[in-house]
């Protein structure tokens, strides 16, 4: 496994990212002085955004269905805990962008490969108000593998 977003596992059969980029900023408001710099006062922190990028290619890896999969979970405008495979907890998070790009394909139209974008926010911790509901979320996987 190398990371869960709520229950959706990346690893090297379903969704492998080649490429983690987290980018964090804190705030400061300024305050324009006469004759000087302005001043800055510390308000918080900032938007913290994780970007998971790679490659699918759905004869060895997985494919739109696992994309598709992410985007069903960002549709619920919920709040999921991502952990590394490691064990790091990273805290809860939300999905703001799904990007692919396919190329080179079958003859009936399928995609032999699959560039894609994952674009992740981090949320307050203690909003629990936001967290997705796992056992919704499983149990709605699990009936519409029936249907």
């Amino acid at each position: 496994m190398l990371m869960a977003l709520g229950m959706f596992v990346f690893q090297t059969r379903s969704v492998p990212y080649q490429q983690l980029q987290r980018a964090t900023q804190w705030r400061h408001a300024s305050q324009s002085r006469v004759g000087d710099r302005p001043a800055y006062q510390f308000v918080g922190p900032g938007a913290d955004t994780i970007t998971l990028s790679g490659t699918l290619l759905p004869e060895f890896t997985g494919g739109r269905l696992d994309l598709d999969e992410i985007r069903d979970m960002a549709d619920e405008g919920k709040a999921w805990p991502l952990v590394e495979g490691t064990g790091r907890q990273y805290g809860l998070w939300v999905i703001t962008g799904v990007n692919e790009t396919s190329s080179t394909f079958f003859r009936d139209g399928a995609a032999q490969k699959i560039e894609f974008t994952i674009t992740l926010e981090h949320v307050d911790d203690q909003r629990t108000d936001m967290i997705g509901n796992l056992t919704t979320y499983v149990i709605a996987r699990f009936a519409g593998s029936f249907v």
